[in-house]
């Protein structure tokens, strides 16, 4: 690319960033698909008396927004940005969309459902607008939820059970294994004192060994998840983790979402799809009656991993809440809080909640999907959680 070339391209750019009607001085007009591309930016960010719209693109004059409420112009300028940008940008615009215009009611048609980039955002809006849904719309919402959830999964299901079973073939080692079941990796690592120059070999005083394999539940896992609105990406993922990890045999999972009501899924985690439309995004929060709710389920509190994803805005009872954390702990149960289980970072969360938790032992943190199975690892195999560097609630 020549030394012109590659100014005419900034230029071109700008152009598509400042957006104004008179080239905001670039001295540059828009042709063919650029001007298309224009066109669909245009009318989602222009400034101006478009219907719904926010911030102005910078230098506006006076252009303004023109998708207004009409199903049909947003179906066609759907189409467009799907044509003209990468999903990960036309995702990005849909949100914006339906933020900015106020175009959530139009999700409850099929013609528009068929027409979006399905992502974890839109699902969560789509779970917020599952009461008001009408039953011609409900399949193809439960298509596009499946569709992001099969994706999801398929990204991440493998690892998860890899990573897990691992972690529990280690934590059912014995130190008096037979012949085959010896780890011999771990036992040399732990001999080395004892080599011997002169043989060139190791003398192992102390066999270390995995357990035999069984078919019985090793570990009892409980997945307790704020349903407030904040959360819904959260709930997508939490809800795919609990179909895989119910999956697996050794584990016993449970999955419970909470606002002021306490309703448990678990029966429904064949299928994280019913999971997910089980919930409802959205309401206040009672933290301590979901607690209550998850410690009256635990029998075997030294085999059991409690995960609360929340933001730990508690609307209940915040001492109880601390006292039964402090109490499950006691009783042997390995205890996780996240602040979320994404891949935004941490929300807007309760400071003083997340610092009352770490004073007991229970740092909460900001959760990826991709750094969950090392978290539940180490919560099965009772060491250390690895905790992010940019973890705000540690």
């Amino acid at each position: 690319m020549t030394t012109h070339d590659a100014a005419d391209e900034r230029l071109r750019r700008w152009r598509l960033v400042l957006g104004g009607d008179c080239a905001d001085g670039t001295g540059r007009a828009l042709t063919g698909q650029d001007a298309a591309m224009d066109g669909a930016l245009t009318a989602l960010y222009g400034g101006g008396g478009g219907a719904g719209t926010g911030t102005s693109r910078k230098g506006g004059g006076g252009r303004s927004a023109g998708l207004g409420a009409s199903a049909p112009s947003v179906a066609r300028w759907l189409g467009d940005i799907r044509t003209y940008f990468p999903s990960s940008v036309v995702q990005v615009m849909q949100r914006d969309a339906i933020q900015r215009l106020g175009l959530s009611a139009l999700l409850l048609e099929p013609e528009m459902l068929e027409a979006v980039e399905p992502d974890v955002h839109l699902v969560g809006t789509l779970l917020s607008l599952n009461k008001a849904m009408p039953e011609t719309t409900k399949e193809t919402a439960r298509a596009v939820v499946r569709k992001v959830v099969a994706d999801i999964e398929k990204r991440l299901a493998t690892r998860t059970r890899a990573t897990l079973t691992g972690a529990l073939d280690r934590s059912a080692r014995i130190n008096r294994p037979r012949h085959r079941d010896i780890d011999w990796d771990r036992t040399i690592r732990a001999n080395l004192r004892n080599y011997l120059p002169e043989y060139g070999t190791v003398v192992p005083e102390r066999l270390i060994g995995y357990g035999r394999a069984s078919q019985s539940v090793k570990k009892e896992v409980v997945l307790c998840i704020d349903q407030s609105g904040s959360m819904a990406a959260s709930v997508v993922y939490a809800s795919v983790f609990g179909a895989v990890l119910a999956s697996m045999r050794s584990i016993s999972t449970r999955l419970v979402v909470f606002d002021t009501a306490v309703v448990d899924l678990t029966d429904q985690l064949d299928d994280p799809v019913d999971v997910l439309f089980g919930t409802q995004l959205g309401g206040g929060t009672d933290i301590n009656r979901a607690l209550a709710y998850c410690q009256s389920q635990i029998t075997r509190p030294a085999d059991t991993v409690v995960v609360l994803i929340s933001d730990l805005y508690e609307g209940g009872i915040r001492d109880e809440m601390l006292k039964r954390v402090a109490a499950m702990k006691a009783s042997g149960v390995q205890f996780v809080a996240l602040l979320a289980l994404s891949d935004e970072g941490a929300p807007a969360y309760d400071r003083d909640h997340a610092a009352a938790l770490a004073a007991l032992g229970a740092p909460a943190f900001a959760c990826t999907p991709d750094l969950f199975p090392e978290v539940m690892a180490a919560a099965i195999e009772k060491r250390p959680l690895p905790i992010p560097d940019t973890a705000t609630g540690a």
